[in-house]
């Protein structure tokens, strides 16, 4: 569980109810139902239009990755990679697939058996950076979804603070309607600004941060896979993954994490 997701909405929303209470404002007021249909309803409808049915049914599993998701330790997975070297050079390449099993990892675990499988290093490459590219296009896909919502959100609450504004502009003959007719219709741009601004994009901003994240796990990998295939010194094999990291972090013996298992359109 991602706790600063979670505390990020909650403290939001509990900002805007403290900005109600105090105010003097009543809860009630701020629930309308027909404006509720016309942002949320909206929102979605627009979400259909632009993208395939397939990827929109997927969007409760990508919104799961902001708050759950796999924790992966670069120097535990630096650790595991140097260990695999060692193994390698001491009972040679073979040694590894027993090893590469026990790993909950299928990228690794592909990786390290297209090694023993003799695979030239440079298809290995190949293979392992396509399979890359294609998962950064599927987390971009559940991240477009999220951005897209973002931006429609406010722009259908304003239709329906149009929409009331033209409801209350045909009641002027009855005055006393006019005050409770108009906070109506601004609440549905409430609402639109409020899904943007708290919900939908940080949501996109942390898958994207997430998949930055399982990018650099799996770059890691390809680069440690590749020079364990090279027969690389153990020690060399360290000090090139480290690169990957900031300096801060090498030094950090497994107590730094990067969070994977981000938002994909199908993975």
């Amino acid at each position: 569980m991602d706790i600063s997701t979670v505390i990020g909405l909650i403290f939001g929303f509990a900002m805007m109810a403290y900005g109600v209470i105090s105010g003097g404002g009543i809860f009630s007021r701020f629930v309308d139902i027909p404006s509720v249909a016309i942002t949320i309803g909206g929102t979605f409808a627009a979400l259909f239009v632009q993208y395939p049915l397939s990827a929109v049914l997927r969007l409760p599993q990508i919104a799961k990755h902001a708050f759950v998701g796999k924790t992966w330790s670069p120097n535990e997975l630096i650790n595991l990679m140097v260990g695999f070297a060692q193994k390698a050079r001491r009972e040679g390449l073979l040694a590894l697939e027993e090893e590469a099993a026990q790993v909950d990892d299928d990228f690794l675990k592909k990786g390290i058996q297209l090694v023993v499988d003799g695979t030239d290093p440079e298809l290995v490459r190949n293979i392992l950076e396509v399979e890359l590219n294609f998962l950064e296009e599927r987390h971009k896909v559940g991240q477009g979804m999220f951005y897209m919502m973002g931006a429609t959100a406010p722009g259908f609450g304003m239709i329906g603070t149009l929409i009331g504004l033209i409801i209350m502009l045909g009641q002027l003959d009855r005055p006393e309607t006019v005050g409770p007719a108009m906070a109506v219709a601004l609440i549905t741009t409430l609402y639109g600004s409020i899904l943007s601004n708290l919900v939908f994009n940080p949501i996109a901003g942390k898958l994207a941060a997430r998949s930055a994240d399982e990018v650099l796990v799996k770059e890691v990998i390809i680069e440690g896979i590749l020079s364990i295939q090279a027969g690389e010194n153990p020690r060399i094999v360290e000090e090139k993954l480290k690169a990957f990291l900031s300096p801060a972090n090498r030094n950090i013996q497994g107590s730094q994490s990067v969070e994977t298992g981000v938002v994909t359109e199908g993975a």
